[in-house]
């Protein structure tokens, strides 16, 4: 189902590098929701960014000196109209590999929404990590839609290609991704002309 705008460019971040996770299966799912409505997604996996333990800031380098990987990930995040984060809950709080790979970044965020998708294997689907992950993102300048995107039982929900197993996915799917095509349209129209600083 269209929700009638095409074209947004949105990173999808996935926050988990553990042998077995199963968070792939959520970031699959949402490129797949996002380029079948005409958008263009892009991966952003930190099994293969293989980003060191934050030491620098992509901005404390010089011009021209950052490492290829960061450089490449600057290029997407500033051509960017908003972010998807998908994210488990490690102990009541978002993966160190999510943090790690969110902090080495922060103008390149700015003026741009976010939306969060968080997933476990019990009944709560992440929603504790996911408040945890607002505070987060506000801080970092890309503040997250009022919605977000829980899944529970991940592995009973969604197959290892992130297709759904049960019917109320579709329909979440479809009104949470066309709220956060709504903030991300508004705020292309605002970056457009200006910002406040």
């Amino acid at each position: 189902m269209s929700d009638g705008v095409t074209g947004l460019s949105v990173p999808v971040l996935l926050g988990s590098v553990r042998r077995d996770r199963v968070g792939i299966r959520a970031a699959r799912l949402i490129v797949a929701a996002l380029t079948s409505r005409g958008h263009r997604p892009e991966l952003v996996d930190p099994v293969v960014e293989q980003l060191p333990l934050l030491d620098r800031m992509y901005k404390e380098y010089p011009k021209g000196q950052a490492p290829a990987g960061l450089e490449r990930l600057a290029e997407l995040y500033r051509r960017a109209d908003g972010f998807m984060i998908v994210s488990a809950e490690y102990n009541n709080g978002i993966p160190p590999a999510l943090k790690n790979l969110l902090d080495h970044f922060l103008e390149e965020y700015f003026w741009r929404p976010s939306a969060i998708v968080c997933y476990s294997p019990g009944q709560f689907g992440g929603v504790r990590a996911a408040m945890q992950l607002r505070m987060t993102l506000a801080e970092l300048g890309m503040s997250s839609i009022p919605s977000i995107f829980p899944i529970p039982r991940i592995v009973q929900v969604l197959d290892p290609e992130g297709r759904p197993l049960e019917s109320w996915v579709e329909s979440r799917l479809d009104r949470f991704i066309a709220e956060f095509c709504w903030y991300a349209r508004a705020m292309k129209r605002e970056r457009a002309g200006g910002t406040p600083y």
